[in-house]
């Protein structure tokens, strides 16, 4: 008997070092404004870290501020980042319904210059936490995320040091940035994504290079929208398709991309 007393209170001592191990990431909930309209994003830290570290920001897919994004925003905290999720839509405005997801997403992209703006508030945000260090912040996105850190760095990219998109839009870059996008840039995109034209696939890299921008691009052969999220698939949507190696290549070159932006 005192055998499985000590071996319960193993077991106990394993599951709670376990819990404590997964509970060390901690998340809030922040509103904060564009324009006098509220936003919701959720801020994550890792509190065994003590101190400033640096910031990512995560701008998700054009269904809003879901779980994925919330979750992608958890595993860079997990890196030692202090991570803000971003809402570019308002509080608990998520959807399932692509129409609907379309709508949202039109009405902040109609204009680049309020795009850019609405991001940026996120960007200020995260500036004014006593966590971070303002100067070393990078932005990574998904899908409609990913054009929106592109559209970020061709407005200068101010308080940025790089950004990411993974199966993003690809906006190209504006004549008028030529010489002025300070962030180096990252691009993930699928071969077979048929979201993303092959045309428009070419003009953005053309224009990035008449910006003289830092950019770098890698495609996945027969890889599709969306590529990184393994629950894709539960939308129903014939070019979102989940690829296993394209996710975790991806996912190791951002991390490495990160690295070597706040070591400079």
């Amino acid at each position: 008997m005192p055998k499985l007393t000590l071996l319960t209170g193993l077991l106990c001592a394993g599951l709670l070092s376990s819990s404590l191990a997964l509970a060390e990431v901690i998340s809030q909930e922040v509103d904060y404004q564009d324009d006098g309209e509220t936003l919701r994003g959720v801020l994550y830290w890792d509190d065994r870290i003590s101190g400033k570290r640096p910031g990512v920001l995560v701008y998700p897919e054009w269904w809003g501020l879901n779980a994925y994004a919330k979750q992608r925003a958890r595993m860079l905290a997990e890196q030692g980042y202090l991570v803000f999720a971003a809402d570019m839509y308002g509080p608990d405005k998520v959807t399932r319904d692509a129409s609907q997801a379309k709508e949202w997403m039109s009405e902040v992209v109609a204009d680049p210059e309020l795009w850019r703006q609405r991001a940026q508030a996120a960007l200020k945000q995260l500036q004014r936490s006593d966590k971070v260090l303002p100067e070393r912040i990078a932005a990574v996105g998904y899908c409609f995320g990913g054009g929106t850190v592109l559209q970020m760095a061709y407005g200068g990219g101010a308080g940025l040091l790089g950004v990411v998109s993974f199966h993003g839009s690809l906006p190209a870059a504006p004549a008028q940035s030529k010489g002025k996008i300070q962030p180096q840039i990252l691009a993930y995109h699928g071969q077979a994504d048929s979201f993303v034209k092959p045309d428009v696939v070419s003009n953005f890299q053309a224009r990035l290079e008449e910006a003289q921008a830092q950019w770098q691009m890698v495609t996945f052969g027969g890889v599709r929208h969306s590529f990184t999220n393994p629950k894709v698939g539960e939308y129903g949507i014939p070019n979102l398709k989940y690829d296993e190696l394209a996710d975790r290549r991806s996912w190791a070159g951002a991390l490495a991309f990160l690295k070597e932006l706040f070591a400079r």
